[in-house]
């Protein structure tokens, strides 16, 4: 599958459920007991809620003063950033690039903060200009000058003590140079201090081409989980493997401990490799996905890995959109294909609205976010890949599936591609709310198990297409 160039190259991302740690992986309540009548579901389920940003593309970021919420801050339109949010329920932004009318990449190292109380944001760190190289200072030591190079396209996860890490992307290293990074990061929300942890502070870094290193290779667009213990897991994305030193999708499989600060290579090729499937519903030791980018991932209660789609290679090195999806148990070390298809580019089969089928399966695509409900259930929206018609575009379906019964629901938004967004009043749920259609959003799930969406490369209000900072809820 052949790659743009390196400077045109716009990465997917993907993000991390990472409400499993903040909530518990819940939202449920106990029994009241006693035959009482459970309370009403609320009005607005299943309603969308256009909360903050602009109905239109394209919008310049509002920074204010560093440091100091106000009602008019607004992070500028952008796609591929990664996000977080902490023990108090705020959400946290940070990066993420736009595309110029010249067809120029700019990349932002910007963190922001929204008060999903206030509803207001604060510009907490970072430069409010593009394409800012990285100051790295002392591995290992934190300095209020240090701050990763913008980029965009990287992985993020939150530990049980509330650190935020970053690892890799593609963006400026130290010397103001762009490409593949694989430098790790750990921010200190309570003193606004990064500390530069391990990895490169140059583009580029391989395992050493040919000798297999202990620190995964420069990478975007990779797919990642955190498990129970706050150890992060991070699969494949577009970079530099071990025997190849060009970029291309990998499908390595790696672990990190925050405790001891160190990498562990768990499964897969650290080369560009295709999938091996197996018998679908069966673990094996051979079967692994193929190298891909821009997946979407999420951990279940028993502490499984989950995978869906991404843009890579299936059984066969004919390269396009997948929407296979995988389960990896960290015990056993085994992967099970369990359903979707071994083939690129296959379209959407979205049956009836809101009724689940064993034939239903949300169309191959990159780029798309996911989160996990209360009850263990994955949701999806959007991404870049193909509708009912088997059409390539942006798209803004959204998909529930349920592990138990292995079936898919289309809940909402359209089976085609480059549907208009539909934005009502600000700060108002309603039933004919939806975002338009994009991809490289980013998402967040509060403890209430509500869905927060942001941005990405899509479609708004006019149908017109370019770089979005609207910001959503959804409550399923």
């Amino acid at each position: 599958m052949a790659d743009m160039p390196l400077h045109r190259k716009i990465p997917f991302t993907l993000l991390v459920s990472i409400a499993l740690l903040t909530s518990g992986c819940g939202g449920g309540s106990g029994s009241s007991g006693g035959g009482t009548t459970p309370p009403p579901p609320p009005s607005t389920a299943k309603e969308w809620t256009w909360t903050s940003g602009s109905s239109t593309v394209n919008a310049t970021g509002v920074y204010g003063s560093l440091g100091v919420p106000a009602s008019g801050n607004l992070p500028g339109g952008r796609s591929g950033a990664v996000s977080w949010i902490d023990g108090s329920g705020n959400l946290w932004l940070f990066g993420g690039y736009t595309v110029s009318s010249a067809n120029d990449m700019y990349f932002y190292n910007d963190i922001w903060e929204y008060n999903s109380t206030t509803k207001i944001w604060t510009w907490v760190s970072g430069s409010s200009t593009v394409n800012s190289p990285g100051v790295y200072g002392t591995e290992g030591n934190a300095a209020s000058g240090n701050v990763p190079g913008a980029r965009s396209g990287a992985v993020s996860w939150i530990d049980s003590t509330g650190t935020f890490w970053l690892f890799g992307g593609n963006g400026y290293d130290s010397t103001g140079s762009q490409g593949w990074l694989n430098d790790l990061w750990e921010f200190n929300p309570t003193n606004k201090e990064w500390t530069w942890v391990s990895g490169s502070n140059v583009t580029g870094a391989s395992a050493s081409c040919y000798a297999l290193q202990s620190i995964p290779a420069a990478r975007s667009g990779a797919a990642s989980w955190i498990d129970k213990s706050g150890n992060l897991w991070l699969f494949g994305g577009n970079g530099y493997g071990f025997l190849t030193c060009e970029n291309a999708p990998l499908s390595d499989l790696w672990e990190f401990n925050p405790t001891n600060k160190e990498w562990t290579w768990v499964s897969g090729r650290t080369a560009t490799g295709v999938g091996v499937y197996g018998t679908q519903g069966t673990p094996a030791a051979g079967n692994i996905p193929g190298a891909r980018n821009g997946a979407v991932s999420w951990i279940d209660g028993s502490g499984n890995l989950w995978l869906f789609g991404g843009s890579g290679f299936g059984l066969t090195f004919a390269g396009g959109g997948l929407s296979d999806l995988w389960e990896f148990n960290p015990t056993s070390k085994e992967w099970t294909w369990v359903s979707g298809s071994s083939t690129v580019k296959t379209p959407g089969v979205y049956g009836t609205q809101g009724t689940p089928a064993g034939g239903n399966l949300p169309g191959a695509r990159s780029g798309a976010v996911s989160w996990i409900d209360g009850g263990g259930n994955l949701w999806l929206i959007g991404g870049n890949g193909y509708d009912s018609t088997g059409t390539v575009g942006e798209l803004n379906d959204l998909w529930e599936y349920n592990p138990t019964s292995k079936q898919w629901t289309w809940v909402s938004g359209s089976s085609t591609v480059k549907a208009v967004g539909v934005y009502s009043t600000l700060g108002t749920a309603a039933t004919s709310n939806v975002p338009g259609s994009r991809e490289g959003s980013v998402s967040w799930t509060d403890s209430s198990g509500n869905l927060w969406l942001f941005g990405g490369d899509g479609y708004d209000s006019t149908g017109t297409k370019g770089y979005l900072n609207d910001l959503w809820r959804y409550q399923p």
